[in-house]
Protein backbone atom coordinates (compact mmCIF):
# COMPACT_ATOMS: atom_id res chain seq x y z
CA UNK A 1 0.00 0.00 0.00
CA UNK A 2 1.26 3.50 -0.84
CA UNK A 3 1.99 6.10 1.81
CA UNK A 4 -1.16 7.83 3.07
CA UNK A 5 -2.01 11.22 1.63
CA UNK A 6 -3.43 12.41 4.96
CA UNK A 7 -2.47 11.39 8.47
CA UNK A 8 -4.11 12.40 11.74
CA UNK A 9 -1.99 11.44 14.75
CA UNK A 10 -3.52 11.80 18.22
CA UNK A 11 -5.41 14.89 17.09
CA UNK A 12 -7.58 16.63 19.65
CA UNK A 13 -9.71 19.73 19.22
CA UNK A 14 -11.12 21.57 22.20
CA UNK A 15 -13.44 24.57 22.34
CA UNK A 16 -12.96 25.74 25.93
CA UNK A 17 -13.91 22.80 28.14
CA UNK A 18 -15.70 21.00 25.30
CA UNK A 19 -13.74 18.30 23.49
CA UNK A 20 -15.03 18.14 19.90
CA UNK A 21 -12.47 15.58 18.65
CA UNK A 22 -10.60 13.19 20.95
CA UNK A 23 -7.17 11.78 20.09
CA UNK A 24 -8.02 10.96 16.47
CA UNK A 25 -5.61 8.71 14.59
CA UNK A 26 -6.57 8.18 10.96
CA UNK A 27 -4.90 7.55 7.58
CA UNK A 28 -6.52 8.57 4.28
CA UNK A 29 -5.08 6.96 1.16
CA UNK A 30 -4.40 8.70 -2.19
CA UNK A 31 -7.39 8.34 -4.52
CA UNK A 32 -9.68 7.15 -1.75
CA UNK A 33 -13.32 8.16 -1.32
CA UNK A 34 -13.65 8.44 2.46
CA UNK A 35 -16.94 9.32 4.13
CA UNK A 36 -17.16 10.57 7.71
CA UNK A 37 -20.59 10.20 9.26
CA UNK A 38 -22.32 10.47 12.60
CA UNK A 39 -25.05 12.36 14.39
CA UNK A 40 -24.96 16.11 15.04
CA UNK A 41 -22.15 17.11 17.38
CA UNK A 42 -20.07 13.96 16.85
CA UNK A 43 -17.04 15.89 15.55
CA UNK A 44 -17.22 15.08 11.85
CA UNK A 45 -17.43 18.67 10.60
CA UNK A 46 -14.73 19.81 13.04
CA UNK A 47 -12.48 17.08 11.62
CA UNK A 48 -13.11 18.35 8.09
CA UNK A 49 -12.51 21.95 9.13
CA UNK A 50 -9.16 21.00 10.68
CA UNK A 51 -8.19 19.27 7.44
CA UNK A 52 -9.17 22.42 5.51
CA UNK A 53 -7.19 24.65 7.87
CA UNK A 54 -10.27 26.48 9.16
CA UNK A 55 -9.59 25.14 12.65
CA UNK A 56 -6.24 24.32 14.25
CA UNK A 57 -5.87 21.18 16.36
CA UNK A 58 -5.40 21.71 20.08
CA UNK A 59 -2.80 18.97 20.04
CA UNK A 60 -1.56 16.21 17.77
CA UNK A 61 -0.43 16.35 14.14
CA UNK A 62 -2.17 16.60 10.78
CA UNK A 63 0.00 15.90 7.74
CA UNK A 64 -0.80 16.06 4.02
CA UNK A 65 1.68 14.28 1.75
CA UNK A 66 4.06 14.17 4.70
CA UNK A 67 3.96 17.93 5.35
CA UNK A 68 2.92 19.10 8.81
CA UNK A 69 -0.20 21.26 8.31
CA UNK A 70 -1.19 22.32 11.84
CA UNK A 71 -0.43 26.01 11.29
CA UNK A 72 -0.73 26.21 7.49
CA UNK A 73 -3.40 28.71 6.39
CA UNK A 74 -6.38 27.52 4.28
CA UNK A 75 -5.26 29.41 1.16
CA UNK A 76 -1.86 27.69 1.31
CA UNK A 77 -3.40 24.21 1.25
CA UNK A 78 -4.52 22.22 -1.78
CA UNK A 79 -7.82 21.37 -0.08
CA UNK A 80 -10.84 23.12 -1.66
CA UNK A 81 -14.06 22.68 0.28
CA UNK A 82 -17.56 22.29 -1.18
CA UNK A 83 -19.91 23.72 1.45
CA UNK A 84 -23.42 22.62 2.34
CA UNK A 85 -24.54 26.18 1.46
CA UNK A 86 -22.40 26.06 -1.75
CA UNK A 87 -21.18 29.65 -0.99
CA UNK A 88 -21.47 30.77 -4.61
CA UNK A 89 -21.29 34.47 -5.48
CA UNK A 90 -24.86 35.45 -6.45
CA UNK A 91 -23.72 38.53 -8.42
CA UNK A 92 -21.47 36.47 -10.73
CA UNK A 93 -22.31 34.15 -13.61
CA UNK A 94 -21.68 30.43 -13.42
CA UNK A 95 -18.45 30.84 -15.44
CA UNK A 96 -17.24 33.74 -13.30
CA UNK A 97 -17.83 31.70 -10.16
CA UNK A 98 -15.73 28.86 -11.57
CA UNK A 99 -13.01 31.30 -12.65
CA UNK A 100 -12.77 32.99 -9.26
CA UNK A 101 -10.11 30.76 -7.68
CA UNK A 102 -8.00 30.86 -10.84
CA UNK A 103 -8.22 34.65 -10.85
CA UNK A 104 -6.96 34.75 -7.26
CA UNK A 105 -3.99 32.64 -8.37
CA UNK A 106 -3.12 35.06 -11.14
CA UNK A 107 -4.13 32.87 -14.10
CA UNK A 108 -4.61 35.05 -17.18
CA UNK A 109 -8.12 35.84 -18.41
CA UNK A 110 -8.11 33.69 -21.55
CA UNK A 111 -6.74 30.64 -19.76
CA UNK A 112 -9.12 30.82 -16.82
CA UNK A 113 -12.09 31.25 -19.18
CA UNK A 114 -10.98 28.20 -21.17
CA UNK A 115 -10.59 26.07 -18.06
CA UNK A 116 -13.87 27.26 -16.54
CA UNK A 117 -15.83 26.45 -19.70
CA UNK A 118 -14.13 23.07 -19.92
CA UNK A 119 -15.23 22.17 -16.41
CA UNK A 120 -18.75 23.46 -16.86
CA UNK A 121 -18.96 21.25 -19.96
CA UNK A 122 -17.66 18.28 -17.97
CA UNK A 123 -20.41 18.95 -15.42
CA UNK A 124 -22.97 19.05 -18.30
CA UNK A 125 -23.97 22.67 -17.64
CA UNK A 126 -21.83 24.47 -20.24
CA UNK A 127 -24.94 26.01 -21.76
CA UNK A 128 -25.54 27.95 -18.51
CA UNK A 129 -22.04 29.44 -18.36
CA UNK A 130 -23.17 33.05 -18.77
CA UNK A 131 -26.24 32.82 -16.58
CA UNK A 132 -26.38 34.35 -13.12
CA UNK A 133 -26.23 31.55 -10.54
CA UNK A 134 -29.42 32.94 -8.99
CA UNK A 135 -31.33 31.69 -12.06
CA UNK A 136 -30.00 28.09 -11.77
CA UNK A 137 -31.68 25.12 -10.12
CA UNK A 138 -30.32 23.48 -6.98
CA UNK A 139 -28.66 20.70 -8.93
CA UNK A 140 -27.10 23.15 -11.42
CA UNK A 141 -25.72 25.26 -8.58
CA UNK A 142 -24.28 22.11 -7.03
CA UNK A 143 -22.42 21.38 -10.27
CA UNK A 144 -21.10 24.95 -10.45
CA UNK A 145 -19.74 24.58 -6.90
CA UNK A 146 -18.03 21.31 -7.85
CA UNK A 147 -16.59 22.83 -11.02
CA UNK A 148 -15.27 25.81 -9.03
CA UNK A 149 -13.33 23.44 -6.76
CA UNK A 150 -12.17 20.96 -9.38
CA UNK A 151 -10.95 23.59 -11.85
CA UNK A 152 -8.09 24.14 -9.39
CA UNK A 153 -6.98 20.53 -10.05
CA UNK A 154 -6.53 19.71 -6.34
CA UNK A 155 -5.06 16.48 -4.98
CA UNK A 156 -7.97 16.30 -2.54
CA UNK A 157 -11.54 17.60 -2.40
CA UNK A 158 -13.41 18.16 0.87
CA UNK A 159 -17.21 18.05 0.88
CA UNK A 160 -19.38 19.11 3.82
CA UNK A 161 -22.96 17.76 3.53
CA UNK A 162 -23.07 18.90 -0.13
CA UNK A 163 -26.34 17.16 -1.02
CA UNK A 164 -28.39 17.90 2.10
CA UNK A 165 -30.41 20.74 0.51
CA UNK A 166 -31.38 18.81 -2.64
CA UNK A 167 -34.58 16.91 -3.41
CA UNK A 168 -34.41 13.14 -2.93
CA UNK A 169 -34.40 12.27 -6.66
CA UNK A 170 -31.67 14.86 -7.31
CA UNK A 171 -29.56 13.44 -4.46
CA UNK A 172 -29.44 10.06 -6.24
CA UNK A 173 -28.35 11.69 -9.51
CA UNK A 174 -25.65 13.76 -7.81
CA UNK A 175 -24.35 10.67 -6.00
CA UNK A 176 -23.73 9.16 -9.42
CA UNK A 177 -22.03 12.36 -10.63
CA UNK A 178 -19.72 12.49 -7.60
CA UNK A 179 -18.81 8.81 -7.74
CA UNK A 180 -18.03 8.94 -11.46
CA UNK A 181 -16.00 12.15 -11.09
CA UNK A 182 -13.93 10.73 -8.26
CA UNK A 183 -13.09 7.58 -10.20
CA UNK A 184 -12.28 9.51 -13.38
CA UNK A 185 -10.08 12.06 -11.65
CA UNK A 186 -8.44 9.69 -9.19
CA UNK A 187 -8.26 12.39 -6.51
CA UNK A 188 -9.05 11.89 -2.85
CA UNK A 189 -12.57 12.80 -1.69
CA UNK A 190 -13.27 13.37 2.01
CA UNK A 191 -17.03 13.57 2.39
CA UNK A 192 -18.88 14.52 5.59
CA UNK A 193 -22.51 13.48 5.87
CA UNK A 194 -25.17 12.42 8.35
CA UNK A 195 -26.78 10.24 5.66
CA UNK A 196 -26.01 6.53 5.76
CA UNK A 197 -27.38 6.00 2.25
CA UNK A 198 -25.02 8.65 0.81
CA UNK A 199 -21.96 7.33 2.64
CA UNK A 200 -22.62 3.67 1.82
CA UNK A 201 -23.50 4.37 -1.83
CA UNK A 202 -20.32 6.28 -2.65
CA UNK A 203 -17.47 5.70 -0.21
CA UNK A 204 -14.64 3.16 -0.32
CA UNK A 205 -14.38 3.41 3.46
CA UNK A 206 -16.63 4.97 6.10
CA UNK A 207 -15.62 6.51 9.43
CA UNK A 208 -18.36 6.39 12.07
CA UNK A 209 -17.87 9.03 14.78
CA UNK A 210 -19.48 9.37 18.21
CA UNK A 211 -18.82 12.13 20.75
CA UNK A 212 -15.50 13.04 19.18
CA UNK A 213 -14.21 9.48 18.90
CA UNK A 214 -13.94 7.10 15.96
CA UNK A 215 -16.37 4.28 16.71
CA UNK A 216 -15.46 2.23 13.62
CA UNK A 217 -13.64 2.48 10.29
CA UNK A 218 -14.34 0.04 7.47
CA UNK A 219 -15.94 -0.63 4.14
CA UNK A 220 -19.70 -0.01 3.99
CA UNK A 221 -20.31 -3.78 3.93
CA UNK A 222 -18.06 -4.42 6.94
CA UNK A 223 -19.77 -1.73 8.99
CA UNK A 224 -23.27 -2.84 7.99
CA UNK A 225 -22.73 -6.56 8.53
CA UNK A 226 -20.16 -6.50 11.34
CA UNK A 227 -20.63 -3.41 13.53
CA UNK A 228 -17.79 -3.06 16.03
CA UNK A 229 -19.92 -2.14 19.02
CA UNK A 230 -23.43 -1.42 20.21
CA UNK A 231 -23.33 2.25 19.20
CA UNK A 232 -22.52 1.42 15.58
CA UNK A 233 -25.11 -1.39 15.53
CA UNK A 234 -27.80 1.02 16.73
CA UNK A 235 -26.67 3.86 14.47
CA UNK A 236 -26.38 1.90 11.22
CA UNK A 237 -29.14 0.04 9.44
CA UNK A 238 -32.11 -1.91 10.72
CA UNK A 239 -30.46 -4.14 13.30
CA UNK A 240 -31.83 -6.52 15.90
CA UNK A 241 -29.72 -6.40 19.07
CA UNK A 242 -30.08 -9.00 21.81
CA UNK A 243 -28.21 -9.28 25.09
CA UNK A 244 -27.76 -12.41 27.16
CA UNK A 245 -25.50 -14.59 29.28
CA UNK A 246 -22.86 -16.85 27.75
CA UNK A 247 -23.82 -20.46 28.58
CA UNK A 248 -21.04 -22.14 26.63
CA UNK A 249 -18.51 -21.21 23.99
CA UNK A 250 -16.26 -23.03 21.56
CA UNK A 251 -13.89 -21.73 18.93
CA UNK A 252 -16.75 -21.78 16.41
CA UNK A 253 -20.03 -21.01 18.20
CA UNK A 254 -21.30 -19.43 21.41
CA UNK A 255 -24.61 -20.20 23.11
CA UNK A 256 -26.28 -17.14 24.63
CA UNK A 257 -29.33 -17.19 26.91
CA UNK A 258 -31.48 -14.08 26.49
CA UNK A 259 -34.98 -13.20 27.79
CA UNK A 260 -36.29 -13.91 24.26
CA UNK A 261 -34.67 -17.38 24.10
CA UNK A 262 -31.35 -19.15 23.74
CA UNK A 263 -29.45 -18.50 20.53
CA UNK A 264 -26.28 -19.61 18.77
CA UNK A 265 -23.78 -16.94 17.63
CA UNK A 266 -20.51 -17.21 15.74
CA UNK A 267 -17.64 -16.95 18.22
CA UNK A 268 -15.46 -13.85 17.70
CA UNK A 269 -11.66 -13.93 17.69
CA UNK A 270 -11.59 -13.61 21.48
CA UNK A 271 -13.68 -16.41 22.91
CA UNK A 272 -16.15 -15.06 25.50
CA UNK A 273 -16.10 -16.42 29.04
CA UNK A 274 -18.97 -18.49 30.39
CA UNK A 275 -21.27 -16.45 32.61
CA UNK A 276 -20.42 -13.07 31.08
CA UNK A 277 -22.95 -10.74 29.49
CA UNK A 278 -22.61 -10.27 25.73
CA UNK A 279 -24.71 -8.79 22.94
CA UNK A 280 -25.13 -9.83 19.34
CA UNK A 281 -26.69 -8.27 16.26
CA UNK A 282 -28.64 -9.66 13.30
CA UNK A 283 -29.51 -7.41 10.36
CA UNK A 284 -33.23 -7.09 9.68
CA UNK A 285 -32.82 -8.31 6.09
CA UNK A 286 -31.18 -11.55 7.31
CA UNK A 287 -34.15 -12.57 9.48
CA UNK A 288 -36.62 -14.99 7.89
CA UNK A 289 -40.34 -14.96 8.58
CA UNK A 290 -42.69 -17.97 8.56
CA UNK A 291 -46.16 -18.90 9.77
CA UNK A 292 -45.08 -22.37 10.90
CA UNK A 293 -42.36 -23.09 13.47
CA UNK A 294 -39.06 -23.49 11.60
CA UNK A 295 -36.36 -26.07 12.38
CA UNK A 296 -33.57 -23.47 12.59
CA UNK A 297 -31.57 -23.37 15.81
CA UNK A 298 -32.22 -19.64 16.14
CA UNK A 299 -35.95 -19.04 16.18
CA UNK A 300 -38.41 -16.96 18.18
CA UNK A 301 -42.18 -16.52 18.24
CA UNK A 302 -43.35 -12.92 17.81
CA UNK A 303 -46.37 -10.80 16.95
CA UNK A 304 -46.59 -8.06 14.36
CA UNK A 305 -46.80 -4.55 15.82
CA UNK A 306 -46.59 -2.35 12.71
CA UNK A 307 -44.94 -1.98 9.33
CA UNK A 308 -43.05 0.72 7.46
CA UNK A 309 -43.51 0.81 3.70
CA UNK A 310 -40.79 2.51 1.64
CA UNK A 311 -41.18 1.86 -2.06
CA UNK A 312 -40.55 -1.81 -2.78
CA UNK A 313 -39.09 -2.51 0.69
CA UNK A 314 -41.12 -3.12 3.86
CA UNK A 315 -39.82 -3.21 7.42
CA UNK A 316 -41.97 -5.15 9.89
CA UNK A 317 -41.76 -4.28 13.58
CA UNK A 318 -42.49 -7.19 15.87
CA UNK A 319 -42.34 -8.11 19.55
CA UNK A 320 -41.60 -11.39 21.28
CA UNK A 321 -43.41 -12.56 24.41
CA UNK A 322 -40.82 -10.99 26.73
CA UNK A 323 -41.10 -7.58 25.01
CA UNK A 324 -37.97 -7.84 22.85
CA UNK A 325 -38.39 -5.78 19.68
CA UNK A 326 -37.51 -7.36 16.34
CA UNK A 327 -37.31 -5.93 12.85
CA UNK A 328 -37.65 -7.86 9.59
CA UNK A 329 -36.95 -6.25 6.23
CA UNK A 330 -38.18 -7.77 2.98
CA UNK A 331 -39.39 -6.96 -0.49
CA UNK A 332 -43.03 -5.86 -0.63
CA UNK A 333 -43.78 -8.61 -3.15
CA UNK A 334 -42.56 -11.19 -0.60
CA UNK A 335 -44.83 -9.78 2.10
CA UNK A 336 -47.81 -10.24 -0.22
CA UNK A 337 -47.47 -14.00 0.35
CA UNK A 338 -48.56 -13.51 3.96
CA UNK A 339 -51.88 -12.20 5.23
CA UNK A 340 -50.45 -10.17 8.09
CA UNK A 341 -51.88 -7.42 10.25
CA UNK A 342 -51.16 -5.91 13.66
CA UNK A 343 -51.32 -8.74 16.17
CA UNK A 344 -50.52 -11.55 13.69
CA UNK A 345 -48.39 -14.33 15.24
CA UNK A 346 -45.33 -15.42 13.24
CA UNK A 347 -41.99 -17.19 13.64
CA UNK A 348 -38.66 -15.49 13.05
CA UNK A 349 -35.39 -17.32 12.40
CA UNK A 350 -31.82 -16.70 11.26
CA UNK A 351 -28.64 -18.61 10.53
CA UNK A 352 -25.92 -18.76 13.17
CA UNK A 353 -23.35 -17.27 10.78
CA UNK A 354 -25.58 -14.20 10.39
CA UNK A 355 -25.43 -13.39 14.12
CA UNK A 356 -22.51 -11.09 14.89
CA UNK A 357 -21.26 -10.71 18.46
CA UNK A 358 -20.46 -7.16 19.56
CA UNK A 359 -17.35 -6.06 21.42
CA UNK A 360 -18.50 -5.23 24.91
CA UNK A 361 -21.90 -3.78 25.76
Amino acid sequence: MSDPLVTFRNVQKRFGDFVAVRDMTLDIQPGEFLAIMGSSGCGKTTTLRMLAGLEQPTRGEIRIAGRLMNDVKPHDRDTPLVWQSLALFPFLTARENVEFGLKMRGVDKAERKRRALEWLDRMHIGEFADRSVDTLSGGQKQRVALARSLVMEPQMLLLDEPLSALDANLVIRMQGVLTQLQKELGITFVYVTHSQSEAFAMADRVVIMSQGDIAQIGTPKDIYRAPANRFVAEFVGRNNILTGTVKEASSETTRLATPAGTFMVETPETEPQTGTKRSFVVSADLVSLSLEEPTAANRVHAKVISEEFIGSVVTLFLESGDGQEFKVQMQERQLMNYDLHAGSQVWLSWETENAHMLDGD
